[in-house]
């Protein structure tokens, strides 16, 4: 396959999506792209996009507009952080490490997976950029403490609890392939570096490393007591992954969570549920600026990210394209893709006739007609 140079490198989503395919293997590729069931919240969440249309204000003076904005009290160069994806080493070598630096350098927040290639403390000596911890709850509280004070001590910033992720979605393409990288050991660096979780395995008789975790890794009984042991162990912020209802967006505010992240998990969960977009509306209504509003699921084009603002994000996750870069190109290919991103979001938000992100509310968007 030919190098891929500044001029090379894909612009388009579609065909960035397309390069990737080709570097990677079909099961991995798989994995990556897939979402679960029938895939139909995975198509609900571009579709969903496709029914908000923005309405543009003209002849407003746009000279003067940033896209910095600060989250979790760090400034950075855009509302756009780089949604925690787990054991980027399937598609490169470099992983996380990569995808970090790339970030970095874009002043983005990186937030770090539970199941990454790396271990948190191997990302952080990589980057002195924002960066966040995501945690998936494991099924022990010694655990759980574990990771946070690790990711508090390694210089971390907030922690994103993932919420959605009682058990693994029933993702049909990875079941018909027969791949599972977690099975693999594909994301074990964290606990391989987990002192608590390896006294454990040390008194375990006749289990393996991966088996041990296995049997902590998943929290079906994870609930809002979980949350509030978690809230009272560490002072570093929390938001919670996976949101979608009002509802649950006020029990959130009440338990004292600093933010939420609206998400579907891409659509790799539950299918047949509610789009990511979708769900905005209504949760802003219900808490306001209560909490930090974040969101997740879909995001393509600097247009997308406008739409969500417009209804009630305060920035937004990026996942699938990065990725993609990385796998065409390593850390200069996640670095392409942000800057896109970025250079889309400006065009978008100018051509709007947006002068400042915070004049951003419904009223610049409207739900398409009907046929």
């Amino acid at each position: 396959m030919e190098t891929i140079t500044e001029r090379t490198f894909p612009v388009q989503y579609e065909q960035l999506e397309n390069l990737a395919e080709q570097k990677m293997e079909k099961d991995v590729f798989d994995y990556v792209q897939s979402g679960a069931g029938y895939e139909e919240t995975l198509r609900a969440n571009r579709q969903a996009f496709e029914q908000w249309k923005i309405v543009p204000r003209f002849l407003t003076d746009v000279s003067r507009l940033s896209t910095q904005v600060k989250v979790n009290g760090a400034e950075i160069a855009a509302p756009i952080l780089l949604a925690p994806i787990g054991m980027q080493g399937i598609v490169h070598e470099e992983g996380e490490l990569a995808t970090a630096r790339a970030a970095a350098k874009e002043n983005l927040p990186f937030v770090a997976s539970t199941v990454s290639s790396y271990s948190m403390e191997e990302i952080a000596s990589e980057t002195h950029g924002v960066r966040w911890f995501q945690l998936y709850y494991p099924n022990d509280p010694a655990i759980a403490k574990s990771l946070v004070e690790r990711a508090k001590t390694a210089g971390y910033s907030a922690i994103v609890i993932t919420v959605d992720m009682a058990m693994l979605g029933y993702r049909e393409r990875d079941r018909t392939n027969r791949y599972s990288p977690f099975l693999l050991g594909k994301g074990i660096a964290n606990y391989e570096a987990d002192p608590v979780f390896n006294e454990r395995v040390s008194r375990s008789e006749n289990a393996s490393f991966l088996d041990e975790m296995k049997k902590v890794f998943y929290k079906p009984s994870l609930c809002w007591e979980d949350i509030a042991y978690l809230r009272s162990i560490t002072s570093l912020p929390i938001y919670l992954k996976g949101i979608l209802s009002a509802e649950d967006a006020r029990t959130a505010a009440d338990f004292g969570i600093e933010g939420i992240v609206v998400s579907n998990h891409g659509g790799r969960q539950l299918d047949g549920c509610i789009a990511s977009l979708d769900a905005l509306s209504s949760i802003k209504k219900e808490i306001g600026d209560e909490l930090t509003i974040l969101f997740d699921s879909g995001i393509r084009r600097g247009a997308d990210i406008v739409k969500a603002l417009a209804l009630g994000a305060d920035a937004v996750f990026v996942g699938r394209p990065y990725l993609y870069g990385l796998a065409v190109d390593g850390e200069v290919g996640v670095q392409r893709v942000l800057k896109q991103l970025k250079e889309d979001l400006f065009i978008s938000l100018s051509l709007a006739g947006v002068s400042s992100l915070k004049e951003l509310n419904e009223q610049w968007v409207q739900r398409a007609k009907e046929e």
